[in-house]
């Protein structure tokens, strides 16, 4: 995939999906090339659910949740439970990174299907802690939860092994 954070056209629905597809293109880039052990690491004091392998089996299904089930009130199938509700990021630990990222990009391509001729607007079947959203507030939060979780795979991969950029 092009990362470009540049749409091809101005309208908001263009725009949004450009820029959800830059972050995502950012997550993968910044796994590039990392060896199983670091993916797996957890540098962080305190975090130990905080590795690369565990962001990027997190976007996935953060998107999932999202689009299949709060937007179109599929079933929630999620690797979650009430008892562990971040189970997402401890279940990653067991998965090759390739793994992971396939998935990553299954998902968001199944996504970008789903959405594709649903209106902004369109409200949510399901209804979250603050009520119903609609497909423009999911598109955003996607952006900024993708975005936010690059930051902390930036500082991870550069802990690992020194890579910065991307």
């Amino acid at each position: 995939m092009n990362r470009t954070d540049y749409p091809t056209s101005w309208d908001e629905r263009t725009m949004l999906l450009t820029f959800l597809d830059y972050t995502r293109a950012t997550a993968r880039a910044k796994c590039e090339g990392v060896c199983e052990d670091d993916a797996r690491s957890a540098p962080l004091p305190g975090s130990p659910l905080t590795t690369i392998s565990g962001l990027i089996s997190h976007l996935r299904w953060v998107e999932y949740y999202w689009i299949e089930v709060m937007l179109l009130d599929g079933e929630d199938e999620g690797p979650w439970t009430e008892e562990d509700p971040d189970r997402e990021m401890r279940i990653a630990l067991d998965i090759p990174i390739a793994t992971l990222l396939e998935e990553y990009e299954a998902q968001a391509e199944k996504n970008r299907q789903l959405i594709a001729d649903i209106e902004l607007d369109t409200p949510s079947k399901r209804e979250g802690k603050s009520g119903t959203v609609t497909l423009r507030w999911i598109l955003h939060h996607l952006i900024e939860e993708t975005a936010r979780h690059n930051g902390h795979l930036d500082i991870l991969r550069e802990l690992a092994d020194g890579t910065t950029g991307s």
